[in-house]
């Protein structure tokens, strides 16, 4: 029997992102969950039109500990898969031991980790905005397509953003970069793949890099592979299957092998 797989979400979203890859996975043999953030269950039209009381104090913690229980309670350590704030989330449950994989993509990083593109300097100091206290970041369409869907045309982020959009609590995004979201880089960890987007205007291709190189135990697995013309929606937009299909084909490389020695990587 295949390891089970845990979806995590990022921010404004929720576990409805996932659909296509539930699918893709579930037919190769893979039990699949992807639950919801505290505060992001539901319909994400119903979620943007009447943002759930208390969205704008949740913090990062509240979600991982959402995800540490839920990985806890398993039989065997699963397999995680994550995207943006959820591939730090992936990090974070790697470190403390409770993953048998994990998948960082386009991943915020750990540890203070910036990048001085401007993409990720304006998009972050738009979530953080001190000036904004508590008030969640309403996502619309124009910022969802400059942001997440920035190689994908207007049409095609209409159809991504009526499915997928949430609005969220800039507290998340802070916490990311607060004590909540450090990890320890030089401890031996189960192997990691790092996906990035080249064109990805929230997590540029080079800080997935630098993320992914941060990890210093030589004995450990840590990959990276960055997709040409993928921005922040690459889990999404077209030509997904690509990105799940490097995924599929560097889990079924890892998962019976020994948590910490490096074997020859299917991505070489």
């Amino acid at each position: 029997m295949k390891t089970k797989i845990i979806f995590i979400h990022g921010m404004f979203q929720n576990g409805k992102s996932w659909d296509k890859w539930m699918s893709y996975f579930t037919s190769k043999g893979y039990e699949c969950v992807a639950p919801s953030w505290p505060l992001h269950e539901g319909e994400p039209a119903t979620l943007r039109q009447d943002p759930p009381a208390g969205l704008g104090e949740l913090s990062l913690a509240t979600v991982i500990n959402k995800f540490r229980q839920l990985v806890a309670s398993e039989p065997e350590k699963p397999i995680v898969i994550g995207h943006s704030v959820g591939g730090l989330i992936v990090q974070i449950l790697a470190n403390e031991g409770l993953v048998k994989l994990g998948v960082p993509i386009a991943s915020v990083a750990p540890n203070d980790m910036i990048s001085f593109d401007w993409g990720f300097i304006k998009n972050s100091a738009l979530i953080t905005n001190p000036f904004k206290g508590d008030d969640p970041f309403m996502m619309d369409l124009e910022s969802f397509h400059q942001s997440f869907c920035n190689t994908m045309s207007m049409e095609e982020t209409q159809v991504a953003y009526e499915a997928t959009a949430t609005h969220d609590s800039r507290n998340v995004l802070r916490d990311c970069l607060g004590s909540d979201g450090r990890i320890d880089l030089d401890l031996p960890h189960v192997p990691l793949l790092f996906i990035a987007g080249e064109e990805d205007q929230i997590i540029p291709a080079d800080l997935d890099d630098k993320n992914a190189k941060a990890y210093t135990y030589e004995s450990s697995v840590t990959d990276y592979r960055k997709f040409a013309g993928r921005g922040h929606w690459i889990c999404g937009q077209n030509g997904w299957e690509e990105v799940a299909g490097v995924v599929a084909d560097w889990i079924a490389a890892y998962e019976n092998s020994p948590a910490f020695v490096n074997s020859s990587s299917p991505l070489n």
